[in-house]
């Protein structure tokens, strides 16, 4: 079977910040749990390169788009090895490739009589590239994303149709109501779908970084067209010699902020329906990361720089802390003590401890190799039906809930050593048995911790897997490895951060 999930395509405007690492590391997880399942996974990302905000940047700064597009993609690049994302492409949409496809893609749209021409008069927001409804509005005019007052804009466009597909979106809601996950944000999306849709500008006359249109190269595209089609366009070029687009399409999960739930949630599915492609299977929103009472976003200037997040605690300590301290699909506030406290009080004391007590008291008193014994009882209730509640989470992509799960079991496990003790069973000769199904248990329960927190802590549980003597990445059930294992001792996983 196969899985395929996609990141938004990050806008180059501005360099990346901790929100872009936020939705890249998500789909991430995903990516690698359904590796762990045996799905045959494709895990999309990249920028997005036209478009008026980067024109205006660019302008700015004295340099082509080109080139501003350039600089920054490379720094999106360089992000997604730092933050142990295992993308299998990167699209720029300033590929020749792309617009080829998008060209050929768009036009059959327009042949299809989905794009009519006419006069639009709307509030633009310039940083957003979107024209908004009066309803969309913040107070006097303003963007309510970025806190801009906005112009009236008045273009003669090529629209897309959008209002046609309104009984068909509807219906799609109505029959799919996981369509959209979490539930509130699918409601956000009916609710705006029932106030009526509108046509959409498919072109703006006035943009010069952006392509053209086929059948009238006056005009350029509307940059979240372009954007929106290389969810399907990458497919076709992804890997050379080989179009993956019957493999892999339709999209089974598109992981995306809250800012561009219309654009994805509404105009995607229809778009494609205009094409005679099949819509996404599912899309997951995010909240956003708040730093105070505000959105971390460049253009606000209040951002965590990913790349000094990770100098310090690393990537496994920056997955872990987003999806703990900030529920999936949820606004959240995040912040360095946050970091810290997380990092130290879970990381290197909960897990970190633990994996080095076991790893010490079995080379102590088993000569470095786990025992062969039954499960114990008193254990195995709290592993009983972990995996099929984890998975289950993970395929409704609650994150946050699933990391709990597994975090339960970290919680668990430092309790059954102190419960059962083995340093004072060590010192009972006339019971090793005992002592054997403690070590047992206690290695064997790590392990499979570990194996669900593959996907968040990818670094750490493949160092802790190793000295487990674990060959195997598949998720396994408690009791589903006989013991016999020659395992050794790890410096902490998680150690200590001076200053």
């Amino acid at each position: 079977m196969t899985y395929y999930v996609t990141t938004p395509i990050y806008y180059v405007n501005a360099e990346p910040h901790l929100g872009h690492a936020y939705s890249t590391m998500a789909a991430d997880v995903l990516a690698r749990h359904m590796r762990q399942r045996g799905e045959d996974v494709f895990f999309l990302t990249g920028t997005d390169e036209h478009g008026e905000p980067i024109e205006t940047a660019a302008e700015c700064e004295g340099i082509s788009p080109q080139e501003l597009a350039d600089r920054n993609t490379e720094k999106f690049r360089r992000l997604m090895p730092i933050i142990d994302a295992t993308n299998d492409f990167f699209i720029r949409t300033s590929d020749p490739r792309h617009a080829e496809k998008v060209a050929e893609t768009i036009q059959r749209v327009y042949d299809n009589g989905w794009v009519t021409k006419g006069t639009y008069e709307g509030w633009y927001c310039p940083r957003c590239a979107d024209f908004k409804t009066e309803r969309e509005l913040g107070p006097g005019q303003t963007c309510p994303i970025h806190e801009i007052v906005l112009d009236r804009e008045s273009e003669e466009n090529w629209f897309f149709r959008l209002s046609a597909f309104q009984d068909r979106l509807e219906a799609l809601y109505e029959e799919r109501p996981d369509f959209v996950v979490p539930d509130f944000r699918r409601n956000e999306a009916v609710a705006f779908i029932k106030q009526g849709l509108e046509d959409v500008s498919l072109s703006r006359p006035r943009l010069q970084w952006g392509m053209k249109l086929p059948w009238d190269p006056d005009q350029r595209m509307y940059v979240w067209f372009d954007a929106l089609l290389n969810y399907y366009t990458a497919l076709s070029f992804a890997r050379d010699g080989e179009d993956l687009t019957d493999r892999y399409w339709p999209v089974d999960l598109h992981v995306l902020g809250k800012d561009i739930l219309k654009f994805h949630a509404v105009i995607w599915p229809a778009l494609l329906w205009a094409a005679d492609l099949e819509p996404p299977r599912q899309m997951t929103i995010h909240g956003y990361l708040l730093m105070g009472e505000k959105k971390m976003s460049k253009s606000l200037g209040n951002v965590l720089d990913p790349f000094e997040v990770i100098e310090r605690f690393g990537a496994d300590a920056l997955r872990h802390y987003c999806f703990r301290e900030v529920s999936f699909g949820q606004d959240g506030s995040i912040s360095t003590a946050g970091f810290e406290a997380r990092y130290e009080t879970e990381l290197a004391n909960d897990y970190g401890n633990l994996a080095s007590r076991v790893l010490a008291m079995i080379d102590r008193y088993r000569a470095g190799v786990v025992p062969e014994a039954a499960v114990d009882a008193v254990l195995a209730e709290d592993f009983e039906g972990v995996l099929p509640r984890f998975c289950g989470l993970l395929d409704r992509a609650e994150l946050t809930q699933a990391l709990e799960e597994a975090w339960k079991l970290v919680r668990r496990l430092n309790r059954y050593v102190e419960e059962t003790r083995p340093w004072d069973l060590a010192k009972d000769e006339a019971d090793p048995e005992r002592l054997d199904e403690v070590l047992y248990n206690l290695a064997e329960g790590l392990r499979v911790t570990t194996l669900l927190l593959v996907p968040y802590l990818p670094q750490a549980s493949e160092r802790l897997l190793a000295a487990l003597g674990d060959q195997s990445r598949e998720l396994g059930e408690l009791g589903s490895r006989p013991g016999g294992q020659k395992v050794e001792r790890l410096p902490p996983l998680f150690p200590k951060i001076d200053g």
